[in-house]
């Protein structure tokens, strides 16, 4: 099992995306993703996005929000659960990422990109609703074959 966070860092419409290019046996490799990574021991979620989008983006976040948890279930790769989290109020000036390159996307065109196929679907509900959600999704492989999403 693997637990994670991930972080959608937002500035004139555009998020902060992470094109995986960088590190080798990735099962992202190719793909857009947000900022974000895995827990270390006895991190809290709040801990672990702080930490990983310093180490990723240079960036500090000043405040942040938990807008969904996602369950990644797969017949090739370990469950998975994500804290996906939003951010417009940070500080700091970006670095070099040494998973991949950092780029500011149009939240509008984030859909287009080599992402993971729930990911387009939970992006797009982040753009949507306000309202806190949770989402399930199950691959075949790298084919997405179902997905429920919850919202409360």
């Amino acid at each position: 099992m693997i637990i994670s966070t991930l972080c959608y860092i937002e500035q004139n419409d555009k998020y902060l995306m992470l094109h995986r290019t960088k590190k080798r046996n990735d099962i992202n490799k190719g793909k857009w993703l947000g900022i974000g990574g895995k827990f270390e021991e006895g991190e809290s979620p709040e801990e672990c996005i702080v930490r990983e989008v310093k180490e990723e983006t240079g960036l500090t976040l000043k405040t942040y929000k938990l807008r969904c948890v996602v369950t990644y279930v797969s017949n090739k790769w370990e469950t998975e659960y994500m804290y996906v989290f939003t951010s417009n109020d940070f500080e700091g000036d970006l670095i070099e990422c040494n998973e991949g390159d950092l780029q500011w996307i149009d939240i509008d065109k984030v859909a287009t990109l080599n992402t993971w196929e729930g990911d387009k679907i939970f992006v797009k509900r982040l753009k949507e609703t306000n309202r806190f959600f949770t989402v399930k999704f199950e691959y075949n492989n790298e084919n997405l074959i179902r997905y429920k999403l919850q919202e409360y």
